[in-house]
C-alpha cells in the first residue's frame, strides 16, 4: 500500500502495530522477555541483513526466548549506529529488492546496543555473563590483525600491544574477547562461542588462532582452557548489502509509510553455511534456512567458491570501475566489455582452481552471480566495494594468483592470471587518492585503516609496484619473486597511468 511521506510513522515499538497495517511484515514475539544469548560486535548493514534476520526468524518461529542480540560498537564511528537504533527501540527495516518488486520487514532480534568507547566495562560484563552463549563478529578483515604473509597475529600492532599490556580499556576485539573469557574461566563457566561472520576463508580457524595467540601473551592458563574448550565455527556468509542512501529512506517512507533512520537494503538471496562447532549451545539455525554442516571441510568448499568468485569479482569491479567513473555495479555489468571481463576472469582464471562440490554446478553459480550483480533495483555503489582493499586483496584475489603461479611452475601450459593481476594494479592506482585527471578523492581511515601508509607508498611507487609489494603482511615472497606476475603487474599499472582504466580494461577484455 503506497503512502506519502507526510503520513509515514517513525519506527519504534509504540508505532509498530500501525506500521504493520501498511503491508510491512514484523515481529510477533515478546522482545522484552528475550534474553541476550548473542552479543554481536560490528552492527553494520551486512549483520542486520544476515545473522540478525536468521535470529529474527528463530524468535518468531520457536518458543525459546534465549537468543536475542545485544549489539556492540567498538569504534568511534559506531556512534552513528547507536544514535540511529536507540530511538527506534533497536528496530530497523530490511528492504528486499528484486525482479518481483520490493518488500519491507521490520526486524526485532536486536534488543540492546552498547557503544564501547567510554563504556568498555559494560561490554565485557555483557559478554561474560552466563546467558551469553555466542559472541559473533563482523569486524572486517582488518579487525583480525592477521598477517597474510606469516599467518600469525600482528603482535607489532600498537593496539594489540596496548591490549596485551592491559593498562587501559581494550582497544581491539581480541582485547574484549580475552577479558570476557577470562572472567568466565574464573566463574567456572564454559567459554562462549566466538562466531566470525566475516568474508574470510577459514574465518573460524583464523579467529581461533588469533585469539589463542593473543591469550598466550596474557595468560597461558586461559589460552589452554580456550584451546581445549572454545568453539570457533567456520562459516560462509552471502548476501549483497549495499550502503543505505537517503533515497532509500525516502522511498521506504513513501512506499511503506515507515520512517527509519537506518534501514537495510538487500537482495532476496541469502545463504549461510555453518560448521556445527559451538562450545555453549546454539539456536536452531538449521530450522530457519542455514546449512549447518559437521565438517570444516564442507564449509571450506562452499567458502572457496564464494570468496574466489563473488568476492573476487566484486573486488575486480571495484577499483577499475571507480577509476573509470562508474557509480553503480549494475551499470558496470550492463557494459558488454566490462561484463565480458568479469565473466572471463571467473571462467578462465578462477574456475579451474576450484574444487568440485556434489550437486553444485559452477557454471550455473557463475551465471547466478552475474545476474545478482546486474540487479538494478539494488543500486549497489561501486564505492562500497572499494572499502577495505587491504583485507580483500589478500583474501579474494592473491590466493588465485598464487595458485596460477604454482600451476605454471608445475608445467601447466594454460595458467592465466592477467585479469586477476589487473585487479591488483587497479587497487594500487586507486590508493593514490588521485583520479585520472589529477583531482584528489578521500579514502577514509574507517574504510581503510592503514590508508596513510598505503597512500604514501602508492604515490611514491607510482607506475612501479615494488613499494606496495614490499608490505610483507599483505604480499608474500612467492609473489614478489615471480617474474611473470611482477611483469604483468608492472605492465598493468603502467597502462592504468598512461591510458586510464577504460582503455586498459578494453585490452584485457
Amino acid at each position: 500500500m503506497p503512502h506519502s511521506t507526510e503520513s509515514s510513522l517513525r519506527l519504534n515499538s509504540q508505532n509498530l502495530p500501525e506500521i504493520t497495517k501498511n503491508n510491512v511484515q514484523s515481529t510477533n514475539y515478546d522482545r522484552k522477555a528475550a534474553k541476550h544469548g548473542i552479543v554481536h560486535i560490528g552492527v553494520g548493514g551486512f549483520h542486520r541483513a544476515h545473522l540478525a534476520v536468521y535470529v529474527d526468524r528463530i524468535l518468531s518461529q520457536f518458543p525459546s526466548n534465549d537468543w536475542s542480540i545485544c549489539g556492540v560498537g567498538l569504534t568511534k564511528w559506531d556512534v552513528a549506529m547507536r544514535d540511529a537504533l536507540t530511538p527506534q527501540d533497536y528496530l530497523y527495516t530490511v528492504i528486499e529488492r528484486g525482479a518481483g518488486g520490493s518488500s519491507a520487514h521490520v526486524i526485532g532480534s536486536i534488543t540492546d546496543y552498547i557503544f564501547a568507547p567510554g563504556n568498555s566495562e559494560a561490554v565485557i560484563s555483557k559478554m561474560a555473563q552466563p546467558e551469553t552463549h555466542i559472541v559473533s563478529l563482523t569486524i572486517t578483515e582488518s579487525g583480525y590483525f592477521y598477517n597474510e604473509n606469516t599467518h600469525e597475529l600482528q603482535t607489532e600492532n600498537e593496539d594489540i600491544q596496548a591490549d596485551v599490556k592491559g593498562d587501559g580499556p581494550p582497544r581491539t576485539t581480541f582485547g574484549y574477547l580475552y577479558e570476557a573469557q577470562a572472567r568466565r574461566h574464573a566463574a567456572g563457566l564454559k567459554p562462549f562461542t566466538v562466531l566470525s561472520c566475516d568474508n574470510m576463508q577459514k574465518n573460524g580457524s583464523i579467529t581461533r588462532h588469533m585469539l589463542l595467540s593473543f591469550a598466550k601473551l596474557k595468560d597461558a592458563k586461559i589460552a589452554a582452557w580456550l584451546e581445549e574448550n572454545g568453539g570457533f565455527p567456520n562459516s560462509m556468509v552471502d548476501r549483497i548489502t549495499p550502503r543505505t542512501s537517503d533515497e532509500d529512506k525516502a522511498l521506504l517512507a513513501s512506499e511503506f509509510g515507515v520512517e527509519d533512520a537506518w534501514p537495510v537494503v538487500t537482495e532476496p538471496f541469502m545463504q549461510w553455511v555453518l560448521e556445527d562447532k559451538f562450545s555453549d549451545g546454539r539456536p536452531p539455525f538449521d530450522k530457519v534456512g542455514v546449512q549447518v554442516v559437521k565438517s570444516v571441510h564442507d564449509v571450506e568448499q562452499f567458502e572457496m567458491h564464494k570468496l574466489r568468485l563473488l568476492n573476487a569479482s566484486h573486488t575486480a569491479i571495484a577499483y577499475l570501475a571507480y577509476l573509470a567513473g562508474f557509480q553503480y555495479v549494475h551499470e558496470v555489468l550492463a557494459d558488454p566489455t566490462w561484463n565480458k571481463y568479469i565473466s572471463d576472469m571467473m571462467h578462465l582464471e578462477v574456475k579451474p582452481l576450484l574444487p568440485a562440490i556434489p550437486g553444485v554446478d559452477i557454471d550455473k553459480y557463475c551465471a547466478t552471480l552475474m545476474e545478482r550483480f546486474s540487479n538494478p533495483t539494488l543500486k549497489d555503489e561501486v564505492a562500497r566495494l572499494c572499502i577495505g582493499g587491504s583485507g580483500k586483496l589478500p583474501q579474494f584475489i592473491m590466493p588465485s594468483v598464487a595458485e596460477q603461479i604454482m600451476r605454471k611452475n608445475d608445467g601447466v601450459e594454460d595458467a592465466p592470471l592477467s585479469r586477476l593481476t589487473l585487479t591488483v594494479a587497479a587497487w594500487f592506482r586507486y590508493l593514490t587518492g588521485l583520479d585520472e585527471k589529477g583531482a584528489e578523492y578521500t579514502i577514509r581511515a574507517q574504510d581503510e585503516p592503514a590508508i596513510e601508509d598505503l597512500q604514501v607508498k602508492a604515490r611514491a611507487g607510482g607506475k612501479e609496484p615494488t613499494e606496495l609489494m614490499s608490505i610483507r603482511n599483505l604480499f608474500g615472497d612467492d609473489l614478489r619473486d615471480d617474474k611473470r606476475f611482477m611483469g604483468e603487474l608492472t605492465n598493468a599499472l603502467h597502462s592504468l597511468y598512461e591510458v586510464g582504466a577504460k582503455a586498459t580494461l578494453a585490452k584485457y577484455a
